[in-house]
């Protein structure tokens, strides 16, 4: 396995399970420290990645309530100063996001709000907050979903707060574009992480996700996980202000 991010430092929101761990441990093989910032405890994903030889440590820390951004930054802060001597950051992917599914008639305002909370604002506040400190030459990566470009109002919070991302992505690649550092997007469709265990049970519900994707397949956290590695390394230097649709070809 290459080891093209040696010397990186990296910070995957929501690293501790699903698609962020996937991604974390992708990043950690190639090289990079990897900071996992979760609200949970984060052991077994930092086993993980131990075990393979890889370097990681955990942020805990609650985004939503006052206080939390500050928090999160200090113990940031703390960790990669006592990891590598400075504060400086490389990468920031950010993972964290999820959806309730309802109709538009069915979606009411504590699920519009939840929502956009989580997928809009949150993502928004740490960039905001971890911008400063990505060095010259870094990549802000972020997660949205092949539910941006799926019109569906079975999914109208979860396609509108994704599609608010795809538009962030790009405003930030023109903001910190001049400062070399690249800005993308990663769209999954379904894939076979802890959100969807329930759903996935169904063999049906498989069949028709299997049929309905070019592939013939749910997706996977490692497929994610090598295109977020494939633009946090030295191959995606000339990729920014993309949504790269990493689904499989679900729905086209």
């Amino acid at each position: 396995m290459g080891r093209d991010l040696e010397g990186k430092t990296a910070l995957v929101t929501g690293g501790g399970r699903g698609m962020g761990r996937g991604i974390a441990e992708r990043l950690a093989e190639a090289g990079a420290l990897v900071a996992l910032l979760d609200a949970k405890p984060v052991d077994e994903a930092i086993a993980a990645i131990e075990t393979k030889g890889g370097h990681a440590f955990h942020i805990q820390a609650e985004i939503g309530p006052p206080g939390g951004i500050e928090a999160m930054v200090s113990a940031l802060d703390a960790a990669l100063a006592e990891h590598t001597g400075n504060t400086g950051l490389d990468i920031l992917v950010n993972n964290i996001g999820g959806g309730i599914y309802e109709p538009f008639e069915k979606t009411g305002i504590e699920t519009l709000d939840w929502t956009l909370n989580l997928n809009v604002r949150v993502p928004f506040l740490i960039t905001k907050a971890v911008a400063p400190r990505l060095r010259e030459g870094g990549r802000l990566i972020n997660i949205s979903s092949a539910g941006s470009r799926i019109v569906d109002p079975e999914i109208l919070a979860y396609g509108m707060a994704k599609a608010a991302i795809d538009y962030f992505t790009r405003a930030l690649a023109k903001e910190l574009g001049p400062r070399g550092i690249t800005v993308n997007a990663v769209a999954p469709g379904t894939t076979n992480v802890d959100t969807n265990f329930e759903f996935l049970k169904d063999p049906a519900i498989v069949d028709f996700i299997a049929k309905d994707t070019l592939m013939g397949r749910v997706g996977e956290p490692r497929d994610i996980a090598e295109v977020v590695h494939m633009l946090a390394g030295p191959a995606g230097r000339w990729l920014t202000a993309q949504i790269i649709d990493a689904s499989g070809g679900y729905k086209l």
